[in-house]
């Protein structure tokens, strides 16, 4: 190997962005220079979750020409949901592999004109390949097409859950077993690169292996402003599933669109409150709670965590936000978090519950759903648990603790 060869391939090991860049997708970031490396180099099977917009689907594009040329002796079979669903990906990869950047890579590394011998919408096979097999070097199927006699060294899936997949059961049965059926596609020694998003907690993306998620409030792609038009754009469920990765209710959800404002000090002088956890399922919630007028600013923090863990947190956050007294119940614990809370000097309140959860969230909470805003820095699994509570939600601890303080400050009228 001569030193330019060595040179374009240590480019390609390190920096493999700058082929997206160079063949203008000039928005590519760090973050996709780790994607393409992992996509690259990495030899065991793995699943990449990212919301929409982060540009997955496009580093997918540049992996596979890149794969063509660094592996021209491997195949590759790509499935999305539907044939048609394919066509996009091909023709982009085919584009790519026309560019003169990928020319002059193919050419300081093998020394011959690329060729197409294949360039169609399914399929694209070139010189650079030296094997005798009959195999095309890329390949790209629907999922529900027959894969009788397919194999691959490389197997790809990109979004071949959707929509369909979160409301019918028979179309998430249909399209787990056919990720099954995927595995005996993959040749000895091969592996599977998944890409998609959840739609739902039992779809197939629930058995793929060494899942990496990357959700909207990760990568730092998308501004505040733009990420509070997109909630005001859809459901709910649609943004948590598209943008937060995550599944929640939807025909039952009791609460729609949440709000959010930039302006932090409107929670400065808020009230707070503790909804405890001893262990098991549960979580610990801290809800600091402001009204101004008749709009009720909300900041919130969860911890699936014990409450002695969260002592520290909730007193730091308490402080940052100039809160004022905690309440906390007293049923369950005797006064334990009280206790805990006033021998680290804080000013708390008790009382003692008596009403039943889902009516005190279903009548406070869902009653002052409309003027509630949320402060930014609001943990988003804390407003995922209000988005996705019904009489039957495994969490509710986020719920209940912003229900308890609506419904003290109601009958507290220094609070108001």
């Amino acid at each position: 190997m001569n030193v330019k060869q060595r040179k374009y391939l240590d480019l390609v090991k390190t920096n493999p962005v700058k082929f997206g860049h160079w063949s203008g997708f000039e928005d590519l970031e760090d973050i996709h220079n780790r994607w393409l490396r992992s996509f690259l180099f990495v030899k065991d099977d793995q699943t990449l979750l990212a919301h929409r917009g982060s540009y997955k689907t496009t580093c997918l594009s540049i992996a596979i020409a890149l794969m063509i040329v660094l592996y021209p002796n491997q195949n590759i079979i790509f499935f999305r949901k539907t044939d048609t669903d394919v066509v996009e990906i091909i023709i982009q990869v085919s584009k790519l592999l026309k560019n003169d950047y990928f020319k002059k890579l193919i050419y300081v590394l093998y020394n011959v004109e690329l060729v197409f011998y294949k360039d169609t919408t399914s399929e694209i096979d070139t010189n650079l390949k030296t094997s005798s097999r009959g195999t095309s070097q890329l390949l790209g199927l629907g999922i529900k097409t027959s894969i009788t006699g397919k194999h691959a060294d490389i197997v790809i899936t990109d979004d071949i859950v959707n929509l369909n997949d979160r409301i019918s059961k028979a179309e998430r049965e249909r399209t787990k077993q056919q990720y099954q059926e995927l595995q005996n596609v993959k040749n000895r020694g091969g592996r599977f690169i998944n890409t998609g998003t959840r739609w739902h907690k039992e779809d197939a993306i629930s058995t793929m292996p060494n899942v990496k998620t990357f959700d909207c409030y990760m990568t730092g792609l998308i501004t505040d402003t733009q990420l509070q038009a997109l909630r005001d754009s859809m459901t709910p469920s649609l943004f948590a599933a598209n943008y937060e990765l995550k599944h929640i209710a939807d025909a039952d959800a009791m609460f729609t669109a949440p709000k959010f404002t930039d302006e932090v000090k409107l929670i400065h002088n808020g009230v707070c409150h503790v909804d405890a956890a001893y262990g098991g399922k549960d979580g610990t919630a801290f809800t600091i709670a402001k009204r101004r007028g008749d709009t009720l600013y909300v900041f919130g923090k969860v911890w699936k965590k014990h409450v002695d863990d969260c002592i520290d947190g909730i007193i730091e956050y308490r402080e940052h936000h100039l809160g004022g007294s905690i309440w906390t119940e007293n049923n369950a614990d005797k006064g334990y978090v009280a206790k805990a809370l006033r021998e680290r000097k804080q000013a708390v309140s008790e009382y003692h519950e008596s009403a039943n959860k889902y009516v005190k969230i279903s009548t406070y909470l869902r009653g002052e759903w409309v003027n509630i805003v949320f402060i930014k820095g609001t943990d988003p699994e804390y407003v995922s648990e209000i988005l996705d509570y019904t009489e039957n939600a495994d969490h509710d601890d986020a719920p209940d603790s912003l229900a308890s303080l609506i419904r003290q400050m109601e009958s507290s009228q220094w609070l108001v």
